[in-house]
């Protein structure tokens, strides 16, 4: 057997199985354990076969797997077993629990070497190579020394043979991490370490914490050399940080703020807060920034250049309750804005030296406290020149207060009504004296700060809406609301031109670079969202893609003049135009052999061009005056391919069931065309002239009977219609007819008994046209208002071809045809057709 390929698993059941993962199936199913068995190691040395696990009876079992059975029980611990950690040779063996103890064990004697106290809950234990040198951190023998991570946080090396601690790790912020020790015991500190993975190739240490955070050491110094945080919670607010934007500082709920490096993902946790983080806003040159808490307080946090690591500043807390926003000067580093659920609003003075300090903390004081809403503050904004502070509240009000000269108070200048709800956000427009608020109501406003007046007002978003920033010079606005949308407004034609929807709840946290390229989005589903500025790209690619295709169709234009039809086709398949496609294969079928050229051009196609093809038929056979380029098109691939081929094409089977119903209708059509014309034909071999002078009846005669000789007989329009009449009239039986001839079933000409003889004196005379149908004599003598009229069954048509087929429609109607001779002497045959 070989535990190569083989992993084990422990389960609730108290059994544990160990799995072939090559084979795919169970090897051993070991039972024995009582309760739980939550952790599971093979022996170092796989010649060995054995495996150590551990359950809820706090007991080390030791299991031959050569006969599945338990060789032996090490007792030492009274809390369950959490980790073991073996020494290279197989030898020695090191376990940990939450009793607080760590115990040495003898393998070969299976005996307690010894028992070491840590004084903690121990998680997991390491044990350190022994080949490196770690004399800098105390461990001076080649004994076995490990280390242990607990519920403190804090990772120890310990000297097994001495149970001695020779190096604990410093934590930041040490005096609250001591003073909140024993809390951190009972209630289970955010820092406490869970887990411990050595890195021997590189000489690392990685540990989770109970926050899902992961950190990496560098040994043997055991310093932080990369932080990557598993898990954000609900984010509350954003920034971008650093001189040139390459940092994010993000509040999240809890009282840690985590700032990462965009370019790595690394994050640096700051400790300072008590309490969850509310509020956060950064100095114009990025490397000071401001926060403020549930504690009641603000800190000021300066990010060094070079390292990009943050140290507190500045401390200030006078506030009565959670300080819930957050503002600091835009021109220089000279003063902090606070907005409190107390409903007031404080300014704290920042001294001048706040950027040279070296790890003393300020305590700041404010200077300016002042009454301003009768809810909760929960937004404030200092205008660009620093003179001017507007503060957003509860009470659906937003107001504008003059920050006037240092140590001055605030003083009132006026206040904007009109929001229906509670206001979230205020913000000053970076190029015009304009005031932006957003609300719960779910509107954008633009205040006017001369009269305070509302300029516009935008209307989109289907909840509150909880941050608002201007971009783009001022020009444009980017809102964030509840329903997880950001919208991007023109201001100058409050229209909204682009929604971006990648978040699944409220976007509390929204901000913008100094150069407007890039923004960041922050939300409640703990998701943070870096979003760039693609417009000059996009443009650049549109213009390009212009210029490509102009191009493309001069190259196309020169090819069809050069008769290269296969690269023509070609290119404009790869156009993705249809109506050029068509153009192209028109041009083939209209040249000289055109079927059998179009033939070779579509069979020497790729196959994604064939598709192409295919597709593009199914558009072309909707329409009656391409239908024949498409059905020639569909005569090649369904002669040369085979169906078991064509239905490889992408989306052929589709295409091919909605060529089905328009062929038919062109079937349909044309089959109509066809009986209309042969009908018109016939009609016109049948014709007689009446009252024709007897040497006209032999020319007659042989017209009748004679095929037609012209294809194209000429028609003339006899336009003298007041010279003569259209026939004689007569009155019978108080009804108006028309008095005609006869035509015999042999075609002869008989003069009808009641033709009037005063007739011959006309000019002209009238000629009816008749047709023999089935070999019967047809006697027309019905009352019509029109001689010799017939009438035609029209064509029927979808909506979307009347148009295209007005012209075939034309050809299958058949007009009224009127024959008129002249009795003076007979001119060649003339007809009037409408």
């Amino acid at each position: 057997m070989s535990l190569s390929s083989c992993w084990c698993v422990g389960g609730c059941d108290g059994t544990i199985k160990l799995w072939d993962v090559v084979k795919q199936y169970c090897t051993h199913n070991l039972k024995g354990s009582s309760g739980v068995v939550h952790l599971v190691e093979f022996h170092p040395d796989i010649s060995l076969l054995q495996l150590f696990s551990s359950a809820s009876d706090c007991g080390i079992r030791v299991w031959d797997l050569r006969s599945s059975q338990c060789v032996c029980v090490l007792q030492s611990h009274y809390s369950p077993v959490t980790s073991l950690a073996f020494t290279p040779d197989g030898v020695s063996m090191v376990s940990s629990g939450r009793d607080k103890i760590c115990t040495v064990w003898d393998l070969k004697s299976r005996t307690a070497k010894r028992t070491v106290p840590v004084y903690e809950a121990v998680e997991s234990v390491v044990l350190l190579p022994e080949e490196e040198d770690f004399s800098e951190i105390g461990v001076k023998t080649k004994e076995i020394h490990f280390i242990t991570a607990g519920s403190k946080g804090v990772l120890r090396v310990w000297d097994a043979s001495s149970a001695r601690c020779v190096f604990a790790q410093t934590l930041p912020s040490a005096s609250s991490a001591e003073g909140s020790e024993e809390v951190g015991e009972e209630y289970g500190d955010p820092r406490s370490l869970t887990y411990c993975l050595p890195l021997p190739s590189s000489l690392r240490l990685a540990t989770v914490t109970a926050e899902h955070n992961i950190l990496l050491y560098q040994l043997p110094s055991f310093t932080t050399q990369q932080q990557f945080v598993g898990y954000n919670d609900e984010v509350l607010d954003v920034k971008f940080l650093g001189k040139g934007d390459t940092h994010i500082v993000v509040a999240t709920n809890s009282s840690q703020l985590k700032v990462f490096e965009l370019a790595t993902s690394s994050c640096q946790i700051l400790y300072g807060h008590t309490d969850t983080v509310l509020s956060l806003d950064v100095f114009k040159k990025g490397s000071l920034f401001v926060s403020c808490a549930k504690d009641k307080s603000v800190r000021v946090w300066r990010q060094d250049p070079d390292s990009g690591q943050v140290c507190c500043v500045a401390q200030g807390s006078s506030h009565a309750n959670a300080v819930g926003s957050i503002t600091c000067s835009r021109m220089k580093e000279s003063f902090v804005v606070s907005g409190s659920q107390d409903c007031t609003i404080k300014v704290w003075d920042l001294p001048d030296t706040i950027l040279e300090t070296d790890g003393d903390m300020f305590l700041l004081t404010a200077r300016v406290t002042e009454k301003a809403h009768d809810k909760d503050v929960n937004s404030v904004a200092v205008s660009p020149n620093d003179k001017l502070l507007a503060s957003g509240s509860q009470d659906r009000l937003a107001k504008l207060w003059s920050l006037g000269a240092p140590g001055a108070d605030l003083a009132l200048l006026g206040v904007f009504r009109g929001h229906r709800r509670g206001v979230w956000c205020v913000q000053f427009s970076p190029m015009d004296q304009v005031l932006a608020s957003s609300s719960a109501d779910g509107s954008v406003k633009l205040w006017s700060l001369q009269d305070f007046s509302c300029l516009k007002t935008f209307e989109g978003h289907d909840a509150s809406v909880l941050k608002l920033i201007f971009v783009s010079r001022g020009t444009q606005l980017l809102t964030s609301g509840s329903d997880g949308l950001v919208k991007l407004w023109t201001i100058k034609t409050n229209e909204c031109v682009k929604t971006l929807d990648a978040h699944q709840d409220k976007v509390w946290g929204l901000h913008a670079t100094r150069k407007d390229d890039r923004v960041v989005t922050a939300s409640a589903d703990s998701n943070i969202t870096v979003w760039t500025d693609v417009t000059e790209v996009e443009q650049a690619e549109e213009q390009a893609k212009q210029e490509d295709q102009i191009l493309k169709k001069q190259e196309l234009s020169n090819l069809l003049h050069e008769k290269k039809y296969l690269k023509a086709l070609g290119l404009a398949i790869s156009l993705d135009q249809p109506h050029t496609v068509l153009k192209v294969i028109k041009a083939i079928r209209q040249g000289e052999d055109g079927a059998k050229q179009l033939e070779k051009t579509v069979l020497k196609l790729r196959q994604d061009q064939k598709e192409s093809m295919l597709r593009f038929c199914a558009v072309w056979n909707t329409n009656a005056r391409s239908c024949l380029d498409a059905q020639a098109v569909i005569q090649v691939m369904l002669t040369h391919l085979s169906p078991e081929e064509l239905l490889l094409y992408q989306g052929a089977r589709a295409h091919l069931e909605g060529l089905i119903p328009y062929t038919e209708r062109h079937m349909q059509r044309i089959g109509r065309l066809l009986q209309a014309s042969m009908f018109l034909d016939y009609m016109w071999q049948k014709m007689r002239v009446t009252g024709a002078p007897a040497s006209m009846d032999s020319q007659d005669e042989e017209m009748d009977t004679a095929s037609l000789q012209v294809p194209h007989p000429l028609f003339m329009i006899d336009k003298r219609s007041g010279e003569g009449g259209d026939g004689s009239r007569e009155q019978g039986d108080g009804e108006e007819r028309w008095n005609e001839g006869v035509v015999e079933e042999d075609g002869g000409l008989e003069e009808d008994t009641n033709f009037p003889a005063n007739m011959e004196d006309d000019d002209e005379v009238s000629i009816t046209r008749k047709a023999s149908v089935s070999g019967q004599r047809v006697e027309n003598g019905q009352n019509r208002k029109e001689n010799g009229s017939h009438p035609s069954g029209s064509e029927e048509s979808s909506g979307d071809e009347e148009e295209e087929d007005q012209g075939d429609q034309t050809e299958g109607k058949m007009a009224k045809c009127q024959i008129i001779l002249s009795a003076a002497s007979p001119p060649p045959l003339q007809a009037i057709t409408s």
